[in-house]
């Protein structure tokens, strides 16, 4: 469908950028003509001229740039330049093929101008160079739907013994898991004191002496 419709598209823009070409080329001349003839000018003059210039501009730049078909600068670029391609072979016939004497808006369409000048070939060629760009007239793909969020039970990995020193099972979530050192905790309890000297107290400072000795200071 998209084909169709850039198909109709091409048909539709090339006898209208040749109006508006027409229109703003010939009006564009004759105001800057006065102008040398008179010798002054006046900028607003220019704008109407200028607006078609911009409406033919714009409508050749969608389509050439938008990512649709290839058929519809395929279309309007042939167009546009064969008419010219023609004055190759047979140029008066081309050129009387062409109606004189039209007007629009009360403004004179000659519609051999573009033509002669060979404003509608390059715009043809332009048209066309745009066809062979590939990439830019593939259909952009589909975005993925989205992926929906289901709980996963993700496996517990089983506890590991690092070193020689195993985890039991007691201790498997609150101990923190040892790095290979060896282990100092005592395994036996550690006496209480009762008034005693413990065996984990320093020597006493005499300890070592002979005796009948005295500390001297």
């Amino acid at each position: 469908m998209r084909h169709l419709w850039s198909f109709l598209a091409g048909l539709v823009v090339a006898p209208v950028t040749w109006v508006l070409v027409t229109l703003g080329q010939d009006g564009s001349g004759r105001t800057i003509h006065r102008w040398v003839e008179l010798g002054t000018y006046s900028t607003p003059n220019l704008i109407e001229p200028a607006v078609y210039l911009g409406v033919a501009g714009i409508l050749l730049g969608l389509l050439a740039t938008l990512r649709f078909s290839p058929l519809g600068p395929l279309v309007a670029g042939l167009l546009l330049a064969v008419p010219y391609l023609g004055m190759f072979v047979a140029p008066f016939a081309v050129r009387d093929r062409v109606p004189e004497g039209w007007k629009m808006l009360g403004d004179p369409l000659p519609l051999r101008q573009p033509l002669e000048n060979g404003t509608l070939f390059l715009i043809g060629v332009l048209l066309l160079m745009a066809v062979f760009s590939a990439q830019r007239w593939r259909q952009w793909p589909g975005q993925p739907a989205e992926a929906e969020l289901t709980p996963v039970d993700t496996p517990v990995a089983p506890a590991q013994s690092f070193g020689d020193w195993p985890t039991s099972d007691a201790t498997k979530d609150t101990a923190p898991p040892s790095l290979g050192y060896p282990d100092l905790t005592p395994t036996e309890p550690l006496p209480r004191r009762t008034g005693g000297e413990s065996p984990w107290s320093a020597p006493p400072r005499s300890a070592g002496r002979p005796e009948g000795t005295t500390e001297t200071r």
